[in-house]
């Protein structure tokens, strides 16, 4: 898969008991217990996000407000809920169950718009695109960082140990391509991390060699790993 004139991907992955309880109007995927089920099989998929594109760069949009619109530069989102902003995804039987298992917000159209958002406009086929995102968030809770990560739960951890099992599970000196995303009082509750991959070797993630730097996320020295009750 790869999108014309992207250098990178940001793979959000979501720790969903984090997510849920930083929500002072909790979606769908935190009501529902169903939805709620699988913290112990690792993060849930919020999205993968292309870098902004050189077509995009080229008319003037900077990164941030690439961030903040993506393909809704070009075609503005309906107003209304996330399921208005794209049509259900075109996707096999085999894959759509896969991605209701890896993606709770499915149930609130989730999918449709981080398509909507960051793949329409790249000519990048629905299929492909919700296939390798699928199977890099599988990947990164196959690894030993997922496994320390779940086996966290209902704990505090320093976000450098966060970091050093990154690093542990994925090469040294690769902890700079891990973004820890926190909300609530003190930064202190772990709701995401991201991941930065090259576009050029998005097939080979998660070899060392696929991962690229990012930005530092706003978590506090000690970080709160959340669990469902």
């Amino acid at each position: 898969m790869s999108a014309e004139g992207v250098d990178h991907y940001t793979l959000a992955l979501t720790w969903h008991p984090g997510f849920c309880e930083s929500r002072s109007r909790p979606p769908r995927e935190c009501r529902e217990p169903a939805l709620r089920e699988g913290a112990d099989r690792g993060f849930v998929l919020h999205g993968l996000w292309p870098s902004l594109p050189e077509r995009f760069a080229d008319r003037g949009v900077d990164r941030r407000r690439w961030w903040q619109k993506g393909c809704f530069l070009e075609t503005p989102r309906p107003e209304g809920s996330f399921c208005r902003a794209h049509p259900p995804l075109a996707l096999s039987a085999a894959l759509g169950r896969h991605l209701d298992a890896v993606m709770p917000g499915r149930a609130s159209c989730l999918d449709r718009y981080q398509y909507a958002k960051h793949a329409a406009c790249l000519a990048l086929p629905e299929q492909a695109y919700v296939a390798a995102a699928v199977a890099l968030v599988e990947a990164v809770n196959e690894s030993a960082f997922g496994a320390f990560v779940t086996l966290q739960q209902g704990r505090e951890v320093s976000r450098n140990a966060l970091i050093d099992a990154f690093e542990a599970a994925f090469g040294e000196d690769t902890g700079r391509a891990l973004r820890l995303e926190c909300r609530g009082r003190g930064r202190r509750l772990l709701t995401e991390v991201r991941i930065g991959i090259s576009a050029e070797r998005l097939a080979d993630f998660p070899a060392a060699e696929s991962l690229v730097r990012q930005d530092r996320g706003r978590c506090a020295t000690r970080v709160r790993i959340a669990t469902f009750d």
